[in-house]
């Protein structure tokens, strides 16, 4: 690993020299479009040696083995003008003239990537660094999966973009939880950078795929919708990366945009685990692609309403959700009973705070739920923080085996001083779902005798203190009169 961690690290310091690069975000999104051209050139080796017949779409000219990888090729002016005048031109017109494939991925990449790289020296530099990775390789390949998680938090000193990336333990649980299964649809409506998917499709891959037909079958299963192009490039090419040969279901689009009654039986899906935007407001219009009674411009709510109606019958999921979203009233009261009589919500993991640092320090949910049976009562988990931790950061995240308790609950619950239950009769008067933990032990309320041992203790404490006080006092004042 330290090899590719240095090989990328090179790559950055040389990006930092080039004057066109301002900032992580342009930088970042600099060094992914030419990941994924890397990438997808790798997978077509692949893909070459098992088809005799195959054919990329992209010009021999313009693919990566032509231009890229000879150590010695193009450099300087010739390479900044080939980049800027035949690569980017020609590969944006895929998003105009392809409609299926590999060609149309590339044309969603690059329909709004760019080149901000200006010194065609520091470009050849660039592409020799990264021609040291070979994608075929199962350790590269593994390793870079590390390095590509750390670039994923290098979003943060990009402005806003920490809304990318959720925390691997919480992903992790989510999808050990849900248990996606083979032949089962999975969607991501806000798939961000894909972190979702990418461990579903792990978790998939590892304990249903058996034979080549699984591994067809598994290609078609992944969905997922980012809006935003700098995620959705990182995302398509996590996709390759974890072994989708053609990531065509992952949409460059807004969820949110699409009227609520043109979604159909055929657009249903088996499973959704997302951790949709929160905090922002969506732009007016938007909203009035929804019903009149559950319309509001809080992008959280939005996508909750969504998520209920792009379910199955039977269909399962796991969502990431700030405290606001439970406690709410009005629309978002209204959004809640229309999940809780349509779904099952059985169980709501609370999160302390801190678990999304530096991102955002509002405390979160994650609520599981299944559609097509009503609420009857709601079991509530209150994940606690590891011995001696005060709060979660940067260094100090948290940790899969922190949730190994809630595991050993899931299927033999019972109310602790971490669990209880609610009934749905409880909620139905306002439809809050921000209930206290009523089972927390008061630290005011302990053993009487305890409480007047430390109290007299406390009380000799301060008379010992108070009687120092008064014979440095008085010691004082006789110097002073001598």
């Amino acid at each position: 690993m330290s090899n590719i961690s240095a090989t990328v690290k090179s790559i950055q310091d040389i990006m930092r020299q080039d004057a066109g690069i301002d900032g992580d975000a342009q930088r970042i999104g600099q060094l992914t479009w030419l990941l994924f051209l890397k990438i997808f050139d790798d997978r077509e080796y692949e893909t070459e040696l098992l088809d005799a017949g195959y054919r990329s779409p992209i010009p021999e000219t313009l693919r990566w083995r032509t231009w890229a990888t000879p150590r010695e090729g193009i450099t300087g002016d010739d390479l900044l003008d080939f980049v800027n005048n035949q690569l980017f031109p020609n590969l944006k017109q895929f998003a105009e003239s392809a409609t299926s494939g590999r060609a149309s991925v590339i044309g969603n990449v690059f329909q709004d990537a760019f080149n901000y790289m200006k010194n065609g020296t520091l470009i050849r530099q660039v592409l020799n660094k990264i021609n040291e990775i070979d994608f075929n390789r199962s350790e590269d390949r593994h390793l870079f999966g590390d390095i590509y998680e750390q670039i994923l938090k290098d979003l943060q000193s990009a402005g806003n973009s920490g809304e990318y990336y959720t925390p691997r333990a919480v992903t992790q649980f989510m999808v050990d939880i849900v248990n996606p299964k083979l032949g089962e649809k999975v969607l991501d409506p806000a798939c961000g950078t894909g972190g979702f998917l990418t461990c579903a499709i792990e978790s998939i891959r590892s304990n249903d795929v058996k034979t080549p037909d699984d591994e067809a079958q598994l290609q078609s299963m992944i969905r997922g919708v980012e809006k935003k192009q700098l995620p959705h490039l990182l995302c398509t090419t996590n996709m390759l990366l974890h072994g989708i040969d053609v990531p065509t279901n992952i949409a460059h689009d807004n969820t949110l945009a699409r009227p609520l009654r043109d979604y159909t039986n055929k657009d249903r899906v088996d499973v959704i685990i997302t951790n949709p935007p929160f905090g922002g407001t969506e732009e007016p219009g938007i909203k009035d692609n929804f019903p009149q009674a559950l319309r509001t411009s809080e992008t959280a709510d939005l996508f909750l309403v969504l998520i209920e109606h792009l379910l199955k019958d039977g269909g399962r999921a796991a969502v990431v959700l700030p405290d606001g979203t439970l406690f709410g009233d009005g629309v978002k009261a209204r959004i809640k009973e229309k999940l809780l009589t349509n779904c099952n919500l059985h169980t709501v993991v609370r999160l302390p705070k801190g678990v999304f640092n530096p991102y955002t320090p509002v405390a979160t949910n994650l609520l599981f739920f299944t559609k097509g049976q009503p609420t009857k009562e709601i079991w509530y988990y209150e994940h606690q923080y590891p011995a001696g931790y005060k709060n979660y950061s940067k260094t100090k995240p948290i940790r899969i085996e922190e949730f190994d308790a809630e595991k050993a609950w899931w299927d033999n619950r019972v109310e602790s001083e971490v669990a209880w239950k609610v009934l749905i009769d409880d909620i139905k008067a306002t439809w809050n779902l921000d209930i206290a933990n009523p089972n927390k032990l008061d630290v005011e309320h302990r053993d009487p005798g305890v409480l007047l041992k430390e109290y007299e203790a406390l009380r000799h404490e301060i008379i010992t203190t108070q009687t120092n006080l008064l014979d440095a006092l008085v010691a004082a004042i006789e110097d002073g009169l001598k």
